[in-house]
């Protein structure tokens, strides 16, 4: 009897100890069933398709979405039929993904109000024109498209906070009411004299220790410092744009004529339209409107205070750097350059200024 029972014992714990491995087993160790996807191929842009470009079949590509994860309004493999023949409403850039909204029947249904180039103005974004010249489009190296860096440099002074004018201030006589010098009529308001010289600081002579009024030799120097104030902007057309209807961004303007008639070569650019922000619209519209005024006071030569330029980078680097800005006491420390010291000699001629250098060859 002992015996049976513990052999129904063993039974039993060999039946547990079976059902806890296949248990373990298909929970941990036994291999996970791999489920492999569904995919469809949607149709996209195999080459840049122009707006009211007509669509080919060598124009386009596919690429595989995981089935259920594309769009009613994508286009499969099956439907070549209703994608080839159609015209692009909006320019299609290679690995755009083709969808309704961006196709229609004819070149009718890609008219949009205003000119057709500014549909490729993304939203959120603003186009905006700024004079330039050869030195701040890199020697023209800056085309249609590029990206670009807008650099400003400033040129500040110092200014009276009331008056708000440049100091130093300039002094006159006062006369004040009571007697005239020499003279016994009485002088019963203010008046202000002759305008005199600008306005010193009374210092004190070390050797002879008497005071001294001290005036300036010229007018305030303006204080530079330049900076990076727009990065990785979009160039959206270098020169004017065509006033044809219908012209595209790429439609050169129509190029100057002679009293006869014929054409004259085109002159340098002199203008650039940037996609900025809105913001940064406002920015330049400031910085485009700090005139220099002449002596008159009218604007000379219309020419603005602050002076722009741009650089061009790389259209794949999107990195925006964190730069310091550029004023005298930053080169001199930057860069280590020393101040000359004041010796007891120089060279002869005299160098005021700094001049190009010569290659005119003087022989014997």
């Amino acid at each position: 009897m002992r015996r049976g029972r513990i052999l129904i014992f063993v039974i039993l714990i060999i039946i547990i100890a079976a059902v806890v491995a296949f248990v373990a087993y298909n929970t941990y160790m036994k291999p996970a069933e791999v489920v492999t996807p569904a995919y469809v191929e949607v149709y996209i842009a195999g080459q840049p398709i122009p707006q009211g470009g007509t669509i080919t079949a060598d124009l386009l590509a596919t690429i595989q979405i995981v089935q259920g994860q594309n769009l009613d309004v994508m286009y499969t493999i099956d439907e070549q039929p209703l994608l080839v023949g159609k015209v692009a409403k909006l320019p299609l850039e290679q690995g755009v993904v083709i969808t309704q909204a961006m196709i229609g029947d004819t070149t009718s249904s890609v008219t949009i109000p205003g000119p057709t180039w500014a549909a490729l103005i993304p939203p959120g974004m603003t186009a905006m024109s700024i004079p330039a010249n050869r030195f701040s489009l890199s020697g023209y190296a800056i085309t249609d498209g590029a990206h670009v860096n807008l650099n400003a440099c400033f040129l500040f002074v110092d200014v009276d906070p009331t008056f708000q004018t440049m100091l130093p201030n300039l002094t006159a006589s006062l006369t004040g009411t009571g007697f005239l010098p020499e003279s016994t009529i009485p002088v019963l308001s203010l008046g202000v004299g002759a305008q005199g010289s600008p306005q010193g600081r009374l210092e004190l002579d070390p050797s002879l220790q008497q005071p001294y009024l001290l005036l300036p030799s010229e007018a305030q120097r303006p204080r530079m410092v330049c900076q990076t104030m727009l990065q990785d902007v979009v160039v959206m057309k270098l020169g004017n744009f065509s006033r044809d209807k219908g012209a595209t961004v790429d439609t050169p303007s129509v190029p100057p004529t002679d009293a006869e008639g014929n054409p004259v070569p085109a002159a340098a650019p002199d203008i650039v339209t940037l996609v900025v922000t809105p913001q940064d619209s406002i920015t330049l519209t400031y910085l485009l409107n700090i005139q220099q005024l002449d002596a008159a006071g009218t604007v000379a030569n219309n020419r603005t205070q602050t002076r722009l330029s741009m650089t061009l980078r790389n259209p794949n680097d999107q990195a925006r750097q964190a730069t310091e800005s550029a004023t005298l006491q930053f080169l001199l420390s930057q860069y280590n350059i020393p101040v000359p010291a004041k010796l007891p000699y120089a060279l002869q001629p005299a160098l005021p200024y700094l001049l190009p250098p010569s290659e005119t060859i003087v022989t014997p």
